[in-house]
C-alpha cells in the first residue's frame, strides 16, 4: 500500500473524530495474537481507534512500530494515548472510506 497523502489522511482524521476506541492495548502489552484481531477487525471496518491504558507496560511509540512493522496498517494519527488506525477493506461491501480516500 503507497503512503497516504495529506488530503488522505486529513479526511481519515475527521471521519475518525466522533469514533470510540474499539481495542485497548493493556498491561498484556502487544502479542501476535492482538495484532490478529486488530487486523481481523480493521479488514472490516477500515478505520478505527485504538486506545493505550494507563496500565500498560509499552509506550504510544512502541505500539506505533509494532503495528505498523507487522501489519499493514497505517497509524493516521497519534493523539495522547490514542491512535487512529486504516486500513483498506479487502472486500468491496466493507470500502466504505477506501474508495473516497483512493478519489482524494
Amino acid at each position: 500500500m503507497e503512503k497516504l497523502r495529506g488530503k488522505q489522511k486529513h479526511y481519515l482524521r475527521g471521519e475518525a473524530h466522533h469514533m470510540h476506541p474499539l481495542f485497548a492495548v493493556g498491561k498484556n502489552g502487544l502479542s501476535a495474537e492482538w495484532l490478529t484481531q486488530l487486523t481481523g477487525a480493521i479488514d472490516k471496518r477500515e478505520l478505527i481507534k485504538v486506545n493505550i491504558l494507563q496500565n500498560s507496560d509499552v509506550t504510544t511509540t512502541e505500539v506505533k512500530e509494532a503495528i505498523e512493522q507487522n501489519t499493514a496498517i497505517t497509524v493516521v494519527q497519534t493523539i495522547g494515548r490514542v491512535l487512529v488506525l486504516y486500513l483498506p477493506a479487502s472486500h468491496e461491501e466493507d470500502q466504505r472510506y477506501s474508495l473516497k480516500v483512493a478519489k482524494l
